[in-house]
């Protein structure tokens, strides 16, 4: 495990480091494979980015070439207070990208925060996470959080740790089913844990261009969300789903990828959006 201190601070007057949760409780629609890969690309493109694995299968702790042996402390010992943040972060083997890796122990943590909460009077659950980021945004450019398919305590505690979601949408029918649910769970979490949350952005992800339908959603989801959809879709690309057996971000697997193109051009959206 890497010592956070060994990270380089910011300069003074830098801006602090942008938290960034993908968040979506439909499962299938890309939000791992988007973690991992724009996290990969902020990194490749020069800033210095932490993703963070919330997701009790473990898929972005692998994807980046982690293996869950390797280390003793996880995002779950951070949770439950049984370890510091200097000793979960890690560090990939891939350009300015820093992981906190996570377990399957943390299928089970929302149990143990309500406990925790029951004999502590003053712990707030929600606010775990929150606790620990802030002692290091400032050694980041990105935080982005890999959340689970869920709206649970676990992506409860990334809405109020973070500065903005990125809300992926698969290209294919009903991709609007449970974004009313979700925004209403960012609009909750706005109220009362995170006012300053706001949408960063929406991601079209697994575009197949040679359907009608794709590209009907496309529409469908830019008129809804208008501005704030990325110019950047992501296409439905085998290499893309094989890159993560491999442990490597597209770039690395597949640098020629149309999926490597496509992230890259995603990283630079975002770097251009948040005016560094």
């Amino acid at each position: 495990m890497l010592n956070y201190l060994y990270i380089k601070k910011m300069k003074k007057g830098e801006k602090m480091g942008k938290i960034i949760a993908f968040v979506n409780q439909k499962g299938g629609v890309g939000k791992t494979t988007s973690s991992i890969n724009l996290a990969a690309s902020l990194g490749l493109l020069g800033k210095k980015t932490l993703l963070i694995d919330l997701d009790p299968q473990g898929n972005s702790t692998t994807g980046v070439g982690v293996d869950k042996r390797d280390y003793e402390n996880s995002i779950y010992e951070l949770l439950v207070d049984r370890a510091e943040i200097n000793n979960v972060v890690t560090k990939t083997k891939f350009k300015n990208l820093y992981l906190i890796p996570a377990s399957i122990n943390l299928a089970g943590v929302d149990m143990e925060l309500i406990e925790m909460s029951r004999t502590n009077p003053g712990f707030v659950p929600q606010l775990q996470l929150k606790k620990y980021l802030s002692k290091i945004q400032d050694l980041f450019d990105y935080i982005i959080i890999d959340c689970p398919p869920s709206l649970g305590l676990i992506t409860t505690n990334a809405l109020a740790a973070s500065n903005s979601v990125i809300i992926p949408v698969q290209c294919e029918f009903f991709a609007l089913e449970g974004i009313m649910q979700l925004l209403n769970s960012i609009m909750i979490a706005q109220k009362k844990l995170n006012p300053s949350l706001d949408i960063e952005g929406v991601l079209l992800t697994m575009l197949d261009n040679r359907t009608n339908l794709g590209l009907e959603v496309v529409e469908e989801i830019k008129s809804y969300f208008k501005e704030k959809v990325y110019d950047t879709i992501i296409p439905r690309l085998v290499r893309l789903s094989e890159a993560p057996s491999h442990g490597k971000p597209i770039h690395a697997y597949d640098p020629r990828s149309r999926g490597t193109e496509a992230y890259i051009n995603l990283a630079k959206e975002v770097i251009e959006r948040n005016g560094n």
